[in-house]
Parts: structure tokens; C-alpha cells; sequence
């Protein structure tokens, strides 16, 4: 009866050292993958950034410069803005879905790596 008792015991803790090894476990993969997709984040954000600074200096000189053909800067803004609503109403409705899915997909990947 006593080395059943000890046998339990020995099985109840080595059932409890397998839990925590593998909660351990759990959480340095959690830790890889978040390290691995921040990591990659934040170059891209870097990037994004500088192609939105780029992007917004071009499209006040073209504002301007429109403006200038146009008689009034502010027909110029209006122009550009035009482009942008349009643009917006092109890709909402018939490139919403493509770019989720792409967006999806490549963050699926990034996790699933």
C-alpha cells in the first residue's frame, strides 16, 4: 500500500513538472513568434513611413503646382483631393477584398513561420 502511495506521488509530480515544462515551453514559441513578427513590423513601418512622407511632399507640390495652372491654390488641393476620393471609392469597392485577403495572408504567415 505505501509504494502505491509513493507511486501516486512520484506520478503527481512529474505529471506537475510536465505541466509547467510545457507551459514554459508555450511561452518562449509565444515569445519567438512575437519577437519574430515585431521584428519584422517595424522595418516595414520604417519604410511605410518614409513612402508616406514622400508620398505627402509630392502631393502638395502637385497641389500647389496645379493650383498655380488652375488660378487658385486651393483648386489645386481640390484637384488632388478629387484623386484621392476617387481612388478610395475604386479600391473600397472593388479591391477590399483582394487586399484583406493579401493582408491576411501575409500575417498568417509571419505568425505561422
Amino acid at each position: 500500500m505505501e509504494d502505491n502511495k509513493k507511486s501516486v506521488e512520484l506520478l503527481l509530480e512529474k505529471a506537475t513538472e510536465y505541466g509547467k515544462t510545457s507551459f514554459e515551453l508555450v511561452k518562449l514559441k509565444v515569445l519567438d513568434k512575437t519577437s519574430d513578427v515585431v521584428s519584422t513590423f517595424i522595418p516595414h513601418s520604417v519604410v511605410i513611413v518614409l513612402i508616406g512622407s514622400f508620398t505627402l511632399f509630392l502631393n502638395l507640390g502637385l497641389a500647389f503646382w496645379l493650383g498655380e495652372i488652375l488660378g487658385k491654390i486651393f483648386y489645386g488641393f481640390f484637384v488632388v483631393a478629387g484623386f484621392y476620393v476617387i481612388t478610395g471609392i475604386v479600391v473600397h469597392f472593388f479591391m477590399h477584398k483582394w487586399l484583406k485577403k493579401v493582408v491576411g495572408n501575409y500575417f498568417i504567415k509571419q505568425v505561422l513561420k
